[in-house]
């Protein structure tokens, strides 16, 4: 059963998924734009390219030869993924998938168009004045993102006219890739949002985890919580787009799908093809199996029989306030002294304000009010400082 993977992105979700397939004897290669990046430090081998270089990724891939190749992040050239699929190699969760999520028009249209789930209303630009116009088509306030973008990079509202160029010329630096495009939606009155993770197999049937509760700043996550609060309803409406988007993209595997919760009923927002960072809170022994274990078990083709709540749980990020190239942490002893409480330490090797460096997470029984864990879990976060 022993498989080689190729990791393409190896941050802090790569590294929990290295320590995964280690852990059932699975070979991995992480491969980044940076050395001794999170994923590198615990995988058997290690590729420093710039994945945008189509040639480079060929090289890797053909020195390499792999079973398995699992992307992490979006700034791959993944049109190059059909070709690997020709060769025999399994593309994670497939070619069709990764290509379709590593970008937000293709997703969004496939949601919207061809299987008919209810979205926000949106438009695309490619340049300020095109998004002028959009602007004026949904309506503000908005919310423009880069098509390509990662960790709430680039996305902003726009509450009035001056913000429009503004948004524009935040979308571009924070586009990964080389699609300089965005996507605007019309602003979803949203109650809460959630990450419904859901695992796709090969020869059993669709699994879904319990809904995961979170809250965002600057784009990018702060706390997740799981169990979120959800009524049945809603859930049996998420897990139904869920599976067909899902069955649409094909393959094999864990994906984190985003849905806003309103008053008129259950809207897609986003699908990212891999372990989601909300679902880092599955690392606090909230589930039988954890969200990095579940792609592993999905991609090896290994039966799940089952997925259980077993706790409430909740995570909070710890981040970065200042440029350092050797970051070093104060606060662990006092963290560490917690009761229910775990965290992480990404081991990222540069530090820059807002960035993620690890996680607090906190766990305690099913009757628990969630809304005390996280609490719980944002004064754990607040004890440790990167220095």
């Amino acid at each position: 059963m022993q498989k080689k993977i190729v990791l393409l992105g190896s941050g802090e979700l790569g590294k929990e998924f290295v320590i995964a397939a280690q852990r059932l004897g699975q070979t991995v290669i992480a491969v980044d734009s940076y050395a001794n990046a999170p994923a590198m430090q615990v995988a058997h081998g290690f590729e420093v390219i710039n994945m945008l270089d189509g040639d480079a990724l060929d090289a890797v891939i053909a020195k390499h030869n792999p079973d398995f190749i699992v992307p992490e992040i979006e700034a791959i050239r993944t049109e190059r993924f059909y070709d690997y699929e020709k060769q025999g190699i399994t593309v994670v969760p497939s070619a069709k998938a990764a290509n379709f999520t590593m970008n937000r028009k293709a997703i969004r249209d496939l949601a919207a168009k061809d299987l008919g789930l209810r979205t926000a209303n949106y438009r695309y630009a490619t340049s300020a004045t095109e998004l002028e116009l959009a602007v004026a088509e949904v309506g503000m306030p908005c919310v423009v993102k880069p098509l390509m973008s990662s960790s709430g990079k680039g996305q902003s509202t726009i509450k009035s006219g001056p913000d429009i160029e503004k948004a524009w010329n935040y979308a571009v630096e924070g586009s990964r890739g080389d699609v300089v495009e965005v996507i605007i939606e019309a602003f979803v009155n949203f109650n809460s949002e959630i990450t419904l993770l859901t695992v796709t197999q090969n020869n059993n049937p669709t699994l879904f985890c319990s809904p995961i509760g979170h809250r965002q700043e600057r784009g990018d996550y702060q706390e997740s919580w799981q169990p979120a609060n959800v009524t049945d309803a809603a859930i049996a409406e998420a897990q139904d787009m869920a599976r067909k988007v899902t069955e649409a993209l094909g393959g094999a595997g864990l994906f984190g799908v985003e849905f806003f919760l309103t008053d008129e009923g259950v809207y897609f927002s986003e699908l990212s093809p891999r372990p989601h960072d909300t679902g880092m809170v599955t690392l606090a022994g909230t589930q039988n199996f954890n969200e990095f274990e579940l792609h592993l078990r999905a991609i090896l083709s290994l039966p799940i029989a089952e997925i259980t709540l077993e706790k409430a749980g909740a995570s909070a990020v710890i981040l970065a306030t200042q440029n350092s190239d050797n970051p070093s942490f104060t606060g662990v002893e006092q963290i560490a002294a917690l009761p229910k409480t775990d965290f992480r330490l990404f081991g990222k090797p540069t530090s820059r304000p807002y960035r993620r460096m690890g996680v607090a997470l906190v766990s305690d029984s099913l009757d628990t009010p969630v809304e005390d864990i996280v609490e719980k879990a944002k004064v754990a976060a607040a004890l440790v400082m990167v220095n």
